[in-house]
């Protein structure tokens, strides 16, 4: 059974993302002084007495349409509590009830699920009295806490278990050898369009304006039985663009995301075409050594004849060469076109990742490698390469032991490489050869 899920439903700025921090033990939400910097969704796993539950943030839950995200957010706080086991509305302690708490009390009466109130900004025994003018919400159990300094965090999520408890059984699921699958790209190249196809849910919030995720968010999907988190992430600009911190944390929790992950999708806009600054992304996979689609979107757009897909790739290819060993896909995430196939490829790519091969194959084919071309005398000196083993998978990484590692010419290191993707299929997966003294 996988774990109990817990929403987190409130007004703007009332310290959803400051509990959901504070419970998780980590900045996984962006915290903002300002309203409104939550938006999506934002999925994160909390222990408490050897049970695990699943918590959700939300965006703030604003009644009326005010602009155009507020209908998209409200959408995520409904969907959040659909989804959930338990409720908790969180309300300012310091402000009094406003309409806003009134309509979500009456939503999540509604939904007849357990909840919690919980009144957050009780800093101190004096400020616990606050609870009292909440009342009138209609909500029976109530909570004081302090988010920022953790105050009755703990009995917060004791209440949470007892409620949960008294629904079902807690039991937690293990998942040892799930896929890490994150989309990452450039902003606006269709990201989270891409993810609500593959979950066929509109679990992140798509407008055309650039930036709109923020946050990098974590969803569940089960393809032919296998689980894997698809984790939606903020659109990468470079350096030089990021104007603001709000941005700047977006940018960080995407480079963590994808330093969890196990397989990067790297999005781009077909009508763009590949720039520079996609082939920066691809090289920042590249070197985190992780598997690696290389995904075009908006393929719908573009007007074709029989060679038009083969030019894209070989445009591709011509800006940068490594990608000739990696998958490339062309789709729609609006019409779904080909959608369907990412997953089976990215499945594929991460059984590469963790590939093992025995010592005796290797040793095999490095013989037959240097057979073919042996490595050129370098100052004087003849290279022997004497022996292959496979030091880690997940990533694959490989140790050539030789009488002088320093010596070997860069184009033999790559021919080597070359060679040993041939011989065991290595598509989207970077690899490293160490070259150490025998």
């Amino acid at each position: 059974m996988a774990n109990p899920v817990v929403a987190i439903v409130g007004r703007p700025n009332v310290g959803k993302s400051t509990l959901f921090n504070r419970l998780l033990k980590k900045r996984q939400a962006i915290v903002d002084a300002r309203e409104g910097i939550t938006r999506d969704r934002v999925y994160g796993e909390v222990e408490w007495l050897e049970q695990k539950f699943t918590f959700i943030d939300t965006g703030g839950y604003i009644p009326e349409d005010i602009d155009i995200f507020n209908a998209a957010v409200r959408r995520q706080a409904q969907a959040a509590i659909a989804e959930a086991q338990l409720i908790i509305l969180l309300v300012d302690g310091r402000d009094a009830p406003t309409s806003s708490d009134v309509a979500l009390a009456q939503f999540v009466r509604e939904s007849g699920k357990p909840h919690l109130l919980v009144v957050n900004k009780c800093d101190s025994l004096k400020h616990d009295e606050l609870v009292n003018q909440f009342y009138e919400l209609g909500l029976e159990e109530i909570q004081p806490i302090s988010a920022l300094n953790g105050r009755f965090t703990g009995d917060l999520l004791e209440r949470v278990t007892n409620l949960l408890t008294k629904q079902r059984p807690l039991i937690s699921e293990q998942t040892d050898d799930y896929l890490r699958l994150a989309i990452v790209g450039m902003p606006n190249v269709g990201k989270s369009s891409l993810a609500n196809a593959l979950l066929q849910d509109e679990k992140t919030i798509v407008t055309p304006i650039a930036g709109t995720t923020r946050d990098a968010v974590d969803s569940t999907l089960k393809w032919y039985g296998k689980a894997i988190v698809l984790t939606d992430t903020a659109g990468l600009r470079k350096k030089s663009k990021v104007k603001d911190s709000i941005e700047y944390y977006s940018v960080v929790r995407t480079e963590r995301a994808l330093d969890r992950s196990h397989v990067a999708l790297v999005l781009i806009d077909a009508a763009k075409g590949f720039s520079t600054h996609d082939r920066a992304i691809v090289n920042m996979v590249i070197e985190k050594k992780r598997g690696l689609v290389l995904v075009v979107n908006k393929w719908d757009l573009i007007e074709k004849d029989s060679d038009t897909m083969g030019n894209f790739t070989a445009e591709i290819s011509s800006q940068f060469k490594a990608l000739e060993n990696y998958p490339i896909l062309y789709i729609s995430a609006l019409t779904r076109q080909r959608v369907s196939k990412i997953i089976e490829v990215a499945d594929q790519v991460f059984s590469n990742w963790q590939r093992k091969i025995s010592t005796r194959e290797l040793n095999n084919f490095l013989k037959s490698a240097v057979a073919a071309t042996k490595p050129p005398a370098v100052r004087g000196k003849v290279i022997n390469l004497n022996y292959i083993t496979q030091v880690n998978y997940a990533p694959p990484i490989f140790a050539v032991f030789c009488n002088y590692p320093k010596l070997i010419p860069m184009n033999y290191q790559r021919y080597l490489e070359n060679q040993l993707r041939r011989r065991f299929d290595w598509e989207g997966v970077p690899l490293k050869l160490s070259f150490r003294k025998k």
